[in-house]
């Protein structure tokens, strides 16, 4: 009983702390990089991506990532997006390695997908 717990207490704490950095991630202003001609970088697999996405996303599965980045423009704005968010914080922090300066988390696509549909009805 003591193990499930804290199990339960970790996970909610785990996401408390995955939606104050939504929140965070919001407020580093995604809606205006993406008016601003932004490309959304989906790195999900191409199976997952076909279920549902952000129209005009590009997807490039985190797997093949190493390899293609240098299909990738290193003076355009990347916002990387994936399923839950852990992948897409990897996808960035993969481009910030290999010297990419403008690349943002945009977390889960579904999350992302709102705010696009915001900066959508605001154009």
């Amino acid at each position: 009983m003591k193990v499930i717990l804290i199990i339960l207490s970790s996970l909610v704490v785990l996401y408390i702390g995955y939606r104050t950095y939504r929140f965070m991630t919001i407020a580093e202003g995604l809606g205006s990089k993406i008016a601003n001609g932004a490309i959304i970088l989906d790195v999900r697999t191409t199976d997952e991506y076909k279920t549902g996405h952000i129209d005009g996303s590009v997807n490039i599965s985190l797997g093949t990532i190493r390899e293609r980045y240098i299909e990738f423009d290193s003076t355009k704005t990347y916002i990387t997006t994936c399923s839950h968010g852990l992948r897409s914080v990897k996808a960035e922090s993969l481009l910030k390695e290999r010297g990419f300066k403008k690349v943002y988390n945009g977390g889960a696509w579904t999350d992302l997908q709102k705010i696009v549909k915001e900066q959508n009805k605001e154009q």
